[in-house]
């Protein structure tokens, strides 16, 4: 018998630390991660120190955070007037932008237009250049 209650205390303990340990991974990245531009925008706002802000730089795209960039952006004398959040639809001739809703649960279009050959050119280029 203390056999079978031994077994049972394992098997709950084990049981319990599944849960736990999925509990982490759904608040790391529900909580954690910033979703959209605006928790972002307020990650890189707060964050301690430039290290800090790399963090949520993809790997190995973290040298693209200049740190002169990082304290503008998290200095307390320089508010953003807007977050804009985008996305680009990058086809062989064309390219299309849209702006979505920063901040919200699912994202909204809110606006799309073709990008003119220059600015479209220098996106290609800035995508190159990362990889």
């Amino acid at each position: 018998m203390n056999s079978s209650k031994g077994d049972s205390k394992r098997l709950a303990l084990f049981l319990i630390m599944q849960v736990l340990i999925i509990a982490f991974v759904i608040f790391y990245f529900n909580f954690i991660k910033p979703k959209n531009s605006l928790e972002l925008y307020q990650s890189f706002s707060f964050a301690k120190d430039y290290e800090e802000a790399k963090q949520f730089m993809l790997e190995g795209y973290e040298d693209y955070l200049d740190e002169d960039d990082f304290h503008y952006i998290n200095n307390l004398n320089t508010i953003a007037e807007q977050i804009n959040q985008f996305t680009l639809f990058v086809y062989n001739d064309k390219t299309y932008v849209l702006m979505t809703s920063p901040g919200t649960h699912k994202l909204e279009v809110l606006n799309v237009e073709e990008l003119p050959e220059e600015v479209r050119a220098y996106f290609l280029k800035m995508g190159k250049d990362m990889k």
